[in-house]
């Protein structure tokens, strides 16, 4: 990245963002509830393409709610009976009474067994959407949220900075007119194809662990495919050891084995020759589905790889890096989209802070403090979520090595009344058990914490299930979300969740200390410039807590507070009243807002080593016996902040 002296633009902005997929488009849309002016430039048109992407967590829909797009994606969603369930089959069908064979099921995503953790966490329940539907409502109501100023066909082609922000040089693809932009800030959110390289970032983590083709088509699957499963994974002997392939269900209209739109994801090895021509594609994608005669109109074919990566960096000068052009994901526990939209709660709230001038721009160094450790620990989570089918496969005998034939053998003794088979099962349970890491992974998406950034850590420990992928405790210790708690409102329920103002920070105290901490509030709000929101719960306050659930959660006493940011992470909490009240407040919120950081930044090198050890068994099955990492050199500046 070079830097250049001041000069003259074609165009000025506050921000400019790069990409113009789910990140980019909820940025913009963020920034334009807050009055924040922009430009989002994008490389293709938005017109959709392949399914991509399609769980949406509770987080996620809680920032889509922000956003005004909630009920829209609601709207489109299955209903709930019809997609909270992952199942394994041998097949759909095929010559022998092993085919077509169900192996097990998990609850996943909010349903079943998971319904009442999910609705503890969040008043947004879980969505599932695919990507090609989701980025049309993001783009139409980004369009009218910046008119003319969400622009396709529009690429990157030159970045540099400047001391008051950065001068870039966009091209029309279809004209090939180019003018450049200044921009007190640049977001990169176009996958890492640009932005990051103009900047100098590079992304540290195993890459080519496997390849995988999508064939997104229409078919009749009614009489074949599983009534409640979303995602079916195939394991049988094309799989060598793992999963053949996927089938995931795309509705739209109807939903369950009545889809008329599907995704047929098929697996092949790095190099595999196979791989590459797209008539042998379908035609693999049928054979897996195992529905010889199944009529199949091909949308679209799609080839990506499994990968497990990071960038070194989220922030540079005045750009900052998110989504997928910060971290990669195997769509493994779909943590992919996910991540990418809290990185974008995380970042709009602290730009509205700065460009509104009651923050100072090191604000925005917590971006990365923050954000980056809840990338790489979902990025490894995502590697060893990919890695849990070969178990599956090896409970029923399958291994790398064997032929169809003798494979088929294997499924047979499992499939048989013999107590080797019954051993097998049995095995095969467990296994399929196991992935409740993936998709019942509620602590992960709902359950992360920033430990050190725009927080004022207590001294407190972590909930006991901190480390936990799978059970999520509800806490308000600082750099934890705030907890989901139905108040009463005249007459009518609201969460503390939605409570929590869009801009500036809110103050969650008890009614009858309501006085004090107004009045501090006041002087805060005052002297620092930030909005601060008084929420007072009980007797006397606006909002009643009949049952005691948060006098409980919010665990602290009646005369404390918690200050909880935009994006809902408690920023300090007080169990008590200090003496000089106002005081203590003011200068918090100042510390706060001036990028000031207490504590240690995380130990990113050992995770980033944790990565590499994920991605190693996943591409061998084996323990990690090479470094991944190319340039791991290029992770010494990392170091020194470990």
């Amino acid at each position: 990245m070079n830097v250049a002296p001041s000069t003259a633009a074609d165009e000025v902005v506050p921000v400019l963002i790069v990409g113009g997929g789910p990140a980019g488009l909820t940025l913009a849309l963020e920034l334009a509830q807050r009055g924040i002016d922009g430009l989002l430039v994008e490389r293709r048109d938005f017109s959709p393409r392949y399914p991509r992407a399609h769980l949406l967590n509770v987080r996620t829909m809680e920032t889509f709610h922000d956003i005004g797009v909630a009920d829209d994606v609601y709207r489109l969603s299955p209903p709930e009976d019809q997609w909270h369930r992952v199942a394994w089959y041998t097949s759909l069908g095929g010559p022998t009474d092993l085919h077509g064979r169900r192996i097990g099921y998990v609850d996943a995503w909010g349903g079943g067994h998971d319904l009442t953790s999910y609705r503890t966490a969040s008043p947004r329940p879980f969505a599932n959407l695919p990507q090609i539907r989701v980025d049309r409502i993001l783009w139409e109501h980004a369009d009218r949220a910046w008119p003319g100023r969400v622009l396709g066909n529009t690429e990157l082609v030159d970045l540099v900075t400047e001391d008051d922000g950065a001068l870039a040089t966009v091209r029309d693809v279809t004209t090939g007119e180019t003018r450049t932009i200044r921009a007190r800030y640049v977001v990169a959110a176009d996958g890492g194809r640009t932005t990051a390289k103009l900047l100098g970032v590079e992304a540290i983590g195993p890459r080519a662990l496997l390849d995988l083709i999508n064939v997104y088509f229409s078919a009749d699957l009614s009489d074949h495919a599983d009534e409640e499963a979303l995602i079916t994974y195939f394991i049988n002997p094309e799989g060598q050891g793992s999963f053949e392939g996927a089938l995931l269900g795309l509705g739209p209209d109807r939903w369950g084995r009545h889809c008329s739109e599907w995704s047929a994801v098929v697996a092949f090895r790095i190099g595999d020759p196979n791989g590459q021509d797209h008539e042998q594609l379908v035609e693999r994608a049928r054979r897996m589905i195992g529905v010889e005669d199944l009529e199949m109109e091909v949308h679209s074919i799609s080839h990506w790889q499994f990968e497990g990566v990071v960038a070194e960096r989220f922030r540079v000068g005045p750009a900052l890096i998110i989504g997928d052009a910060a971290h990669r994901h195997p769509p493994t526990g779909g943590l992919g989209l996910n991540t990418a939209v809290g990185d974008v709660a995380n970042l709009a709230w602290k730009l509205e802070a700065v460009l509104a001038g009651y923050a100072e721009d090191a604000l925005l160094d917590t971006y990365e403090l923050e954000r980056q450790p809840v990338a790489a620990r979902n990025v490894e989570h995502s590697l060893r979520n990919a890695g849990r089918h070969g178990p599956v496969a090896a409970a029923l005998g399958l291994g790398a090595g064997l032929s169809i034939e003798e494979g088929w053998q294997e499924i047979g003794t499992w499939a048989s009344d013999t107590d080797e088979g019954a051993e097998r099962r049995r095995a095969a349970e467990t296994a399929i058990a196991a992935n409740a890491e993936d998709y019942s992974q509620l602590n992960v998406e709902a359950g992360f914490s920033y430990e050190v950034g725009a927080v004022r850590p207590d001294g407190t420990p972590p909930p006991a299930t901190h480390d936990s992928a799978t059970e999520f405790t509800q806490t308000s210790r600082p750099g934890h979300h705030i907890p989901h708690v139905w108040l009463n409102q005249d007459g009518r329920q609201v969460s503390t969740s939605d409570l929590v103002a869009r801009s500036g920070f809110t103050l969650f105290v008890a009614a009858d200390a309501a006085d004090i901490w107004t009045e501090a509030a006041t002087v805060a709000e005052r002297e620092s410039g930030c909005p601060i929101r008084v929420v007072a719960v009980g007797s006397g306050g606006a909002y009643q807590d009949p049952t005691g659930e948060w006098a409980a959660a919010r665990d602290i006493d009646r005369s404390g507070a918690l200050l909880v940011r935009p994006d809902r992470h408690v920023a300090w909490r007080t169990a008590t009243a200090p003496t000089a009240t106002a005081e203590v407040l003011s200068g918090t919120v100042t510390s706060l807002l001036r990028g000031e950081v207490e504590g240690a930044p995380s130990a990113i090198l050992e995770r980033i080593e944790q990565i590499a050890e994920a991605g190693e068994l996943l591409r061998t099955g084996g323990p990690r016996d090479a470094e991944l990492f190319e340039e791991l050199a290029t992770a010494e500046s990392l170091g020194s902040r470990t």
